[in-house]
């Protein structure tokens, strides 16, 4: 008889789990999924209960048979993908694959790949869970419903290669709104003044004004805060009231998801994708010692719950590194927040004696930062509280209160370890002087300062990441994906770390928007996922849930078809008029963007670029004046012109419509066109520019050729790839994505719309 063979998602758990299971048993894996929706066309059986019909995924068929090959005539199949919907899903297509007259199929879920944690799930084997699959496979559903269905109405209405998403449409309504709230922000004067007073010894203690005859006061401009100063001239700065007390403070639990990704983005200046990729790794297992070893529980989560065993061993760890008093006599645990699925425990690693300088010389720079960060955070969350000596000042200066406050660690407990960036910001407060009650002060002198209130910030990975978790939108798991995916689409920009909406973003959203109200409300995709939660927990059916969402949405959908504007005819109606016929001037999207355009077409076709301002005004881009050049027209005699083109400068004729004659300057000194990008190679200093094959066909490489060979057929764009830090990315075009930028690295992902 066959060996009992285990399957788990992803090759690289193979090796570790061969490790601890030994000889008796096979271990394969699926690579991923194995049966997915249909890519080019919905896949659901709407008429019949929202039935999915599931197809091998492409180049899987080798993936199967070695699945196949590997179970032999094995009488046991433990399922052990991840232990998420997701990976419920895998296991449920897996047994679909190898199911076979007398086999039977058991469910076994690592949390995290230690020898302990893998023979025990081994021993205790589960049931294929019905309710997670079901759950899986209802958003899936409900996400193909959607983006199947708006995606087409946008090809039709705005531009092909666009795409809607449940829940990417929703972060990006978000982030919309957050810059519509700045654009509308109409910034105030405000004046604060400080007053630096002395006490018999240093250092200087620095109060800020807040009352005036107890009630808060407002400096509206310098003019008030003028009068305020020559009010207290004279007056004598009092102590009225100090109050000291001493705080304890607790440690933050261990890392959840988005508390992982949220922290890992301010801390390690990583992003969403990478804290996801490089903790996959830490989970999956690192070559210690020659051994595959699993450093972290598994990494996508909601719950903050740890076990009993793993609090008692940091414990100890604490006392044996940092001393006695720094640990506590029995664990510390932490309560979820309400609805959060507590299938899993918290991000922890999977032993504290694993340090991080231990470890070290294993892990790559990035993957030591992350598990760090992890370890720190946990072990903290078993330590003594910080005890903080916090002490308040009430200065009074005539009708005028001051305030000033600062802290003391008297015990740093925890924070000897870790401090989170909130705690971190909580423990930047002022030493103060000795100081007593109805102790005069000298003042050494008053500062006003001029300040202007600020518009709401624009959200950052970590900030938005927060926005979503906090509404409900989504699951920590998704986060990541749907940050990539809207850069990638071009909804968004990256300027300066932050998330701005582009002009297509705008347009797409408020179409959407507009269209789909429901689909596109916070509270109601909120409440989605508390529906998904349900159909797992087996308090709903999917097809009831999928059936609620679908009668109105369906109705939406009819109308959109007739009624939502299309960009490519209409357009959205400015505020503009045209300087031609004097008409309303139109947004509109072409193939190569966005542009104004007259509504008097076809009469007048006054077209131009547009860009808009902070406030979100539109100002008009007009083309450079065409330059007489010293070259004449051989065809006719005319003088030629120098143009820009979509492609670059060219000479055209003069006198065009008559004479079509143009040249391209593409050709530049013989060597190619510049691109501005350094070529990568190793020690040459060469500029990749655009060449031409014998055979017509544009291609780019190095201007040192041939004493440098470098080549490739992608344009390059003079662009740092953001998350794998290659030195340009390259510029490519499908009928499905449209143009976008790609990192031209082969083991790198990334992409972003041009």
């Amino acid at each position: 008889m066959s060996k009992s063979l285990v399957v788990v998602e992803s090759p690289t758990k193979v090796k570790t789990i061969k490790k601890y299971l030994g000889a008796d048993y096979n271990v394969a894996a699926t690579v991923g999924h194995i049966k997915d929706l249909p890519e080019k066309e919905i896949g659901i059986d709407i008429e019949n209960d929202f039935t999915p019909e599931y197809n091998l995924i492409p180049g899987k068929q080798r993936v199967i048979t070695e699945l196949k090959k590997a179970a032999g005539d094995a009488e046991n199949i433990y399922l052990a993908p991840d232990p998420d919907r997701e990976g419920e899903a895998i296991a449920w297509h897996t047994s679909e694959i190898l199911k076979k007259k007398g086999r039977k199929f058991h469910r076994v879920l690592f949390h995290e790949l230690t020898g302990h944690a893998i023979r025990e799930a081994m021993s205790s084997p589960q049931e294929l869970n019905p309710h997670k699959f079901e759950a899986q496979q209802a958003r899936r559903i409900l996400d193909r419903l959607v983006g199947y269905q708006i995606s087409p109405l946008l090809w039709k209405k705005v531009r092909m290669g666009l795409s809607a998403g449940r829940v990417q449409s929703v972060a990006v309504r978000i982030i919309c709104e957050r810059e519509r709230d700045i654009q509308a922000f109409v910034s105030e004067e405000y004046w604060s003044i400080a007053a630096h007073l002395d006490a018999e010894s240093p250092p200087r203690l620095i109060a800020k004004l807040a009352k005036k005859n107890g009630k808060k006061i407002h400096i509206p401009n310098e003019d008030t805060a003028q009068s305020v100063l020559k009010e207290m001239a004279g007056a004598p700065a009092v102590i009225e009231k100090i109050t000291r007390k001493t705080t304890r403070r607790n440690p933050s639990p261990p890392f959840t998801t988005s508390k992982l990704q949220q922290e890992a983005i301010r801390k390690l200046r990583f992003s969403a994708k990478a804290t996801m990729s490089v903790a996959q790794q830490l989970y999956e297992g690192i070559d210690i010692k020659g051994e595959p070893v699993g450093l972290i529980t598994y990494m996508r989560t909601d719950s903050t719950r740890i076990a009993q065993e793993a609090a008692e061993e940091a414990i100890q760890l604490i006392r044996e590194r940092f001393g006695t008093e720094y640990g506590i006599e029995k664990p510390r645990f932490f309560k979820n927040r309400k609805k959060v699925q507590d299938a899993h425990e918290a991000i922890r690693p999977t032993s504290v004696y694993y340090t991080p300088d231990e470890v070290a010389p294993y892990l790559s720079h990035d993957q030591l930062a992350l598990y760090r960060l992890i370890w720190q955070r946990f072990v903290a969350s078993q330590m003594q509280q910080a005890l903080i000596d916090q002490t308040s000042v009430s200065v009074k200066i005539g009708d005028y209160g001051f305030n000033a406050s600062g802290s003391i660690i008297k015990f740093s407990g925890f924070m000897v370890l870790y401090m989170s960036e909130d705690e971190t910001e909580q423990n930047k407060e002022e030493q103060l002087p000795d100081l007593s009650e109805g102790h005069v002060l000298k003042i050494a002198q008053f500062e006003p300062k001029q300040h202007f209130t600020m518009p709401p910030p624009r959200f950052s990975e970590a900030s938005l990441v927060k926005e979503l978790e906090e509404n409900g939108i989504g699951r920590p798991s998704t986060y990541a994906t749907i940050l990539s995916t809207i850069r990638e689409k071009g909804y968004v920009e990256w300027v300066k770390g932050y998330f701005r909406p582009s002009e297509l973003g705008f347009i797409v959203n408020d179409l959407i928007v507009k269209s789909f109200p429901d689909v596109m409300d916070i509270e109601f995709t909120a409440k989605m996922e508390d529906n998904l939660d349900r159909v797992e927990s087996a308090e709903a059916q999917s097809s009831e849930i999928l059936s609620q969402f679908y009668a109105p949405f369906k109705r939406e959908l009819d109308l959109a078809a007739e009624q939502m504007q299309s960009m490519k005819g209409v357009g959205f109606p400015t505020e503009l008029t045209c300087p031609e016929c004097s008409k309303i001037l139109h947004i509109k999207l072409g193939k190569n963007g966005h542009f104004i355009a007259c509504s008097g077409y076809p009469e007048c076709s006054y077209t131009r670029n547009y860009v808009r301002d902070e406030k979100g005004n539109i100002s008009i881009i007009e083309p450079p004046p065409d330059e007489i050049s010293d070259k004449v027209c051989e065809k006719c005699g005319k003088p030629m012109l120098l143009k820009q083109g979509k492609y670059g400068k060219f000479l055209a004729c003069s006198g065009y419509p008559e004479c079509k004659n143009a040249q391209s300057l593409n050709s530049g000194n013989g060597n190619g066109l510049s691109t501005g990008v350094r070529c990568p190679k190793d020690g040459c200093d060469g500029e990749i520019v655009q060449k031409t094959s014998k055979r017509g066909k544009i291609f780019y490489g190095c201007l040192r050729y041939p004493d440098c060979d470098f080549a490739i057929w992608d344009k390059p764009v003079n662009k740092e790839c953001p998350d794998c830090g290659a030195k340009f990315l390259v510029e490519k075009t499908s009928k499905k994505e449209g143009t976008f930028f790609a990192c031209a690295d082969k083991g790198c992902s990334f992409k972003e719309s041009a």
